[in-house]
């Protein structure tokens, strides 16, 4: 039985319509990969969220970059810094919205909460990015929930500052504009991927992509240096705690990983990428 249709008899709505839902773990060619691992350099605090590349991660970073020192000073200024301590909200789902967050230092989860209590995480977002979409200057409500993943300083802006600034520095417009392309990629990524990759295949391109963002090499294996529990993974991957504790046992059986804690050894990487590239 082949891993695709072993999970599918547990969760067998993710894999419908699936026409080459056949990924055998009984590979032969343990040397041929099927794709070049990257040798860029790594952000030292890159954003995450599903993507079938780490190319663009933190591009929303940058959005206020083409601003000189004393305009983003400015920006700072016109809004009001608070301390955010782990785990306390942000911003929650269905609250008023009244403009932006912009990370200053920390990192906030960004997730969705469906009415049976099912989440899905959008992104961890980093500093430089802003946070607090889709709308900018007010009205509305959240359409989603924003949590601290360990303390952080923010800036918020309310929508009067930001139509204030929109209107009185050019610049400051042509560089939101910036982070909204980024945050819109970010939403089509997360788009394509659902629907277009099985649940196998995204918990597969995950655990590559922390690979690259956060992985150490040790000899043959890789250690991913980032503590991840079965809960994120899922609401990362779309799926269940138990769908994925399922699966990574079965990964450890076959050796592809190793769990030691909460750490996760890549064994065979070569494996991953099958399940993504295959003929």
């Amino acid at each position: 039985m082949t891993i695709l249709k072993e999970a599918a008899a547990t969760e067998p709505a993710a894999f419908a319509d699936r026409p080459h839902a056949g990924v055998p773990f009984d590979w032969t060619d343990h040397n041929k990969t099927r794709r070049i691992r990257s040798t860029r350099a790594r952000p030292a605090s890159s954003a995450l969220f599903m993507s079938e590349t780490i190319d663009g991660l933190n591009a929303g970073a940058h959005f206020l970059d083409r601003l000189s020192a004393s305009e983003q000073a400015r920006v700072h200024a016109a809004g009001r810094i608070i301390s955010v301590p782990q785990g306390e909200m942000v911003f929650s789902q269905g609250d008023g919205h009244d403009g932006i967050f912009i990370i200053r230092r920390g990192q906030v989860r960004v997730y969705y909460t469906a009415p049976s209590g099912r989440e899905i995480t959008l992104a961890y977002w980093t500093p430089g990015h802003f946070i607090g979409g889709p709308e900018i200057s007010g009205g509305g409500i959240h359409m989603w929930s924003g949590v601290a993943i360990e303390a952080c300083e923010i800036t918020t802006l309310s929508g009067p500052a930001l139509v204030k600034l929109l209107t009185g520095m050019p610049s400051f417009a042509l560089a939101l504009i910036d982070g909204l392309i980024a945050k819109g990629k970010c939403y089509s990524s997360m788009a394509q991927i659902l629907g277009t990759r099985s649940v196998i295949e995204r918990l597969a391109q995950f655990l590559l992509t922390l690979s690259e963002l956060h992985g150490t090499a040790d000899g043959d294996t890789i250690i991913i240096n980032r503590k991840i529990t079965h809960d994120q993974i899922a609401a990362m991957v779309g799926s269940t705690r138990q769908w994925v504790t399922m699966m990574l046992k079965r990964f450890q059986n076959r050796r592809i990983i190793a769990i030691d804690g909460s750490t996760i050894r890549i064994r065979r990487i070569d494996l991953l990428e099958q399940i993504l590239f295959r003929d």
